[in-house]
Parts: structure tokens; C-alpha cells; sequence
């Protein structure tokens, strides 16, 4: 015969389970980084200033629109925000994207005090 039979070759030496797992690891610890923990920061920063919210603060809202707080109580879900003269709406509070202060210059909150809260 011209053919030669084939026999099964014994499997070779599997790598250590950690060495596997290694890369795996690495990805993930890159998004936490990259990804998640800013996320996170921005998010606890976003909840401290809409905390932060009382009467005469100038806001704009998700959808662009600018007012002035006129009612804010803590542990309201809403705030009443007026848009021109004499028209007030309700606005919830998490849809507030930027905070002012009364004369319009973006609020910056101090790290002490927002560590106090």
C-alpha cells in the first residue's frame, strides 16, 4: 500500500489556567479604568450638584432650556424653574445638566464640602 495510516498525535501541553486568565483580566482592569470608575465620578460630581440646588441658582436642563430656580426643597424629587417672566415649570431634578450661580458662571463644587454631605 501507498498510504501510510494515520495515527492520532497525543495532545500537547496545556498552559497554566492563571496564564490564561491573565489576559482576561488585564481587559477588564483597563475598562474599570477607562471606563466605569470615571463614569461613576462624574455621576456622584452630577448627583452632589443637583443636591446642591436652591432658590435664584440659574440651571439648564437635558433638553437645553435655561431658568432660574425658584422653589427647591431637599429631598424633593422636583424643582419649580422659571423659563420667562410669570411661566414656572417643574423640572425633575436629575434633568438638570448644568448648575449656575445668580450671575450665570458655572457652580464648582468644593471638594470639602461636597466630602461632608
Amino acid at each position: 500500500m501507498l498510504i501510510s495510516p494515520a495515527f492520532a498525535q497525543a495532545a500537547g501541553g496545556g498552559g497554566s489556567p492563571i496564564a490564561s486568565l491573565l489576559p482576561f483580566v488585564l481587559i477588564f482592569a483597563v475598562f474599570y479604568f477607562l471606563l466605569i470608575r470615571p463614569q461613576q465620578k462624574r455621576a456622584k460630581e452630577h448627583r452632589q450638584l443637583v443636591d446642591s440646588l436652591s432658590k435664584g441658582h440659574q440651571v439648564v436642563t437635558a433638553g437645553g432650556i435655561t431658568g432660574k430656580v425658584t422653589k427647591a426643597k431637599d429631598g424633593d424629587e422636583t424643582v419649580e424653574v422659571e423659563i420667562a417672566s410669570g411661566v414656572v415649570v417643574n423640572v425633575i431634578r436629575q434633568m438638570i445638566s448644568e448648575v449656575r450661580d445668580k450671575d450665570g458662571n458655572p457652580v464648582k463644587l468644593d471638594p470639602k464640602a461636597a466630602a461632608k454631605k
